[in-house]
C-alpha cells in the first residue's frame, strides 16, 4: 500500500522543485507533473513527486485523520 500526504507549499523553485512544509517538517519535492505549483497551495506528495493539488479544505480533513491515527499510536 502507498500513502501520500498533503503538503503546504512554502516556497517555488527552479526546475520544477518545490518546498513545502506540513506538521513542522520542511520537503524538497518535484513538481514536474503539475501544471503549475503557487505559494499556500496544498499538493499531495508521494515518494518526493507532488501528484495532484488539493483544495485546502480536503488538505485539512486529510490532515485531520493523519493526526487521529497518529495520536492512536
Amino acid at each position: 500500500m502507498c500513502l501520500a500526504i498533503p503538503i503546504k507549499v512554502v516556497e517555488v523553485l527552479d526546475g520544477n522543485k518545490a518546498i513545502g512544509e506540513q506538521m513542522g517538517v520542511k520537503l524538497e519535492f518535484s513538481t514536474a507533473l503539475l501544471e503549475e505549483v503557487k505559494i499556500g497551495t496544498y499538493v499531495l506528495v508521494h515518494t518526493g513527486i507532488a501528484i495532484n493539488e488539493l483544495d485546502e479544505e480536503e488538505a485539512q480533513e486529510t490532515l485531520a485523520i493523519w493526526k487521529e491515527l497518529n495520536a492512536n499510536h
